[in-house]
């Protein structure tokens, strides 16, 4: 049966559907699915590669000054010059010593004289005594007054020795062979007792010093072998732990590290202050510290801490993992926890995920697939139907 449509209803059938299509609401454009780099975590054994720069020290080095007060009058020492045991540093003014020291001396021949006159007084009681022209008790008294004479002498004899030594240490010696590494007196300072007027580093066993942070000092133990490169003269010698520092430095917060140069051929080419770069190895006999690194383009901050992203192979989506860093190696960043190895990450655009979203991985150029001859055939087929069906959409009135 024929049925005869009413041309004004269609119309307006028409025009209300156009209305109500251009009311409603836009659907939201779909989330765009990223392509992301991926890497694998994998824990590798810590090889203390990281290089420490330090200088090459003395074993042992002392800051001498004088065991006197006064006013330094003379100083022959300078900063690198060597010098041998006995050898003057630095002299005080001694007038006041030579002066103490005769006042000394006048007090010995004072009580030296006190002495001698007791004595004989003494030696004439006696001869009295034995003739019985005195009693005994008097002789005693004249015994007495002798000993009190010979024990001033002895108090004054021992101050006149005081007295000399104070004068013989206004000048100051080496009391070993050295290098002198700094000077901290000048010419007509007023010095305290025991002030450092000269820092001497005594000739021996030489040391590199480097300062370690305080995350890596714990890894370091006294006897545990490194490799010690000397700027000037470019070789790599053998060095061994021989003291870390029980506190840190208070200002760099860093470990101080004590390395002893081995043979006595590179410890004669060590010159003080020289500059010398440290690589700690692992113990013998020691395991390896598993670390996981992962570069910092991986990491993005998130409530709370830092996190990456895991990629889940099955769903090709992404979901963060909050992991704790322990310290920074160059461009990559050292884990502490979070990750076990084994987990794929996204490596770069981090910041522009979210929780769950779908992701395609990234792959370079050349390793991309070339594409088969039925796929190409397939799409040919597909712009051979395009092509096709543009003219007949054309031709609808």
């Amino acid at each position: 049966m024929k049925l005869n449509a009413n041309p004004v209803a269609l119309v307006v059938a028409l025009m209300a559907s156009m209305v109500l299509v251009g009311c409603s609401k836009p659907e939201a454009a779909p989330e765009p699915v990223r392509s992301v780099k991926l890497m694998t975590v994998g824990a590798s054994g810590q090889e203390f590669a990281s290089e420490y720069a330090g200088d090459v020290r003395a074993r042992s080095e002392a800051r001498l000054g004088f065991r006197v007060a006064g006013k330094l009058a003379a100083r022959s020492a300078e900063v690198g010059q060597r010098v041998k045991a006995g050898q003057v540093l630095a002299q005080l003014d001694v007038n006041d010593y030579q002066l103490a020291e005769q006042a000394a001396q006048a007090q010995v021949q004072a009580a030296t004289t006190q002495r001698d006159l007791a004595a004989a007084d003494y030696k004439r009681y006696a001869a009295l005594r034995d003739q019985n022209f005195i009693s005994g008790a008097e002789l005693e008294r004249r015994d007495t007054t002798l000993k009190a004479a010979q024990a001033t002498l002895d108090q004054a004899l021992a101050q006149g020795r005081v007295q000399g030594n104070q004068r013989g240490y206004t000048t100051l010696v080496a009391d070993k062979a050295g290098t002198v590494v700094g000077v901290e007196a000048e010419v007509g300072q007023v010095m305290a007792l025991g002030a450092a007027v000269v820092r001497l580093a005594y000739d021996g066993p030489r040391d590199v010093v480097v300062s370690v942070p305080e995350h890596k000092a714990a890894a370091i133990r006294v006897g545990q072998p490194a490799s010690v490169r000397l700027w000037a003269a470019d070789s790599e010698v053998k060095g061994q732990v021989r003291e870390v520092a029980a506190s840190a430095d208070p200002v760099s917060r860093t470990f101080a590290v004590k390395v002893a140069l081995a043979s006595t051929p590179v410890q004669a080419e060590a010159v003080l202050g020289a500059t010398a770069y440290v690589q700690f190895q692992p113990a013998a006999g020691g395991a390896a510290l598993q670390l996981i690194k992962l570069p910092t383009s991986a990491l993005w901050q998130k409530a709370g801490g830092s996190a990456v992203w895991l990629y889940d192979a099955a769903s090709h989506s992404v979901k963060a993992q909050p992991v704790v860093v322990a310290t920074a190696d160059g461009n990559q960043a050292v884990i502490a926890a979070g990750l076990k190895g084994g987990e794929q990450i996204v490596v770069a655009g981090v910041h522009v995920l979210t929780e769950g979203q779908t992701v395609t991985v990234y792959q370079e150029k050349n390793e991309q697939k070339v594409a088969s001859p039925q796929s190409d055939k397939a799409q040919a087929a597909m712009n051979n139907g395009v092509a096709s069906a543009a003219p007949a959409a054309k031709a609808q009135p």
